[in-house]
């Protein structure tokens, strides 16, 4: 996630409606306490993401890839009243350290954690989402989007992380890692999807946000 000038980073950050209390604890305690804090969302992609969530003011959002709950927390921001929100982590490890912030937020009640399979759990969900969020495993990234799409509503959203991945889709082939390769083919993929709209940001590692038709 260094391609981006860390001067040019920090301006941004600087520029951007600073964390929570409640987001500032769960950020830092995760940088103190699990491993691969950075895969933390953060500072500025929280910001981005609760300003598309309040944009569009979701009725249910779906994500895939609780981690700490940091995103979960900054996406509730902008569920309707009676809406929810349904996160989805494999490590059980990480459950407890993330309920535990659920239950300080104002939006917890609307948080509901899944443990276990996403691809097996998605459709015992029986939803329909409004705006879906993927941050999980990237080898499958292009089955989570096939699983994904029929349960998001028309003009619904996916927003999916770490698709630049520290710059190496535009690596030569011999420099690309397994990972580099699913995260490629899920972008060509939906590039070439008919039935959306989509945009690559070039936010810290990279966000495509894609619009169903």
């Amino acid at each position: 996630m260094n391609f981006i000038d860390q001067a040019i980073h920090e301006y941004a950050e600087q520029h951007t409606t600073a964390e929570s209390v409640l987001l500032q604890k769960l950020n830092r305690n995760t940088f103190a306490k699990v491993l691969q804090p950075r895969m933390l969302s953060g500072h500025m992609q929280g910001q981005f993401l609760s300003m598309i969530s309040n944009m569009i003011a979701p009725k249910f959002i779906l994500e895939l890839g609780t981690y700490t709950g940091y995103s979960a927390l900054c996406l509730a921001e902008g569920l309707q009243p009676e809406g929810e929100l349904h996160t989805i982590e494999i490590n059980e490890e990480l459950k407890t350290f993330a309920q535990q912030y659920f239950e300080e937020s104002p939006y917890g009640q609307k948080i509901k954690m899944h443990i276990g399979d996403a691809i097996k759990i998605i459709p015992q969900l029986n939803l329909m989402f409004d705006l879906v969020f993927i941050d999980a495993d990237k080898e499958n990234y292009v089955n989570y989007y096939k699983l994904c799409k029929p349960f998001l509503n028309k003009g619904g959203y996916i927003i999916a992380d770490n698709v630049l991945w520290s710059g190496n889709v535009v690596k030569h082939a011999t420099e690309r890692d397994a990972d580099t390769e699913h995260l490629m083919a899920f972008n060509t993929m939906v590039q070439n999807d008919l039935e959306v709209k989509n945009v690559l940001l070039p936010i810290r590692d990279g966000l495509m946000l894609i619009r169903k038709l």
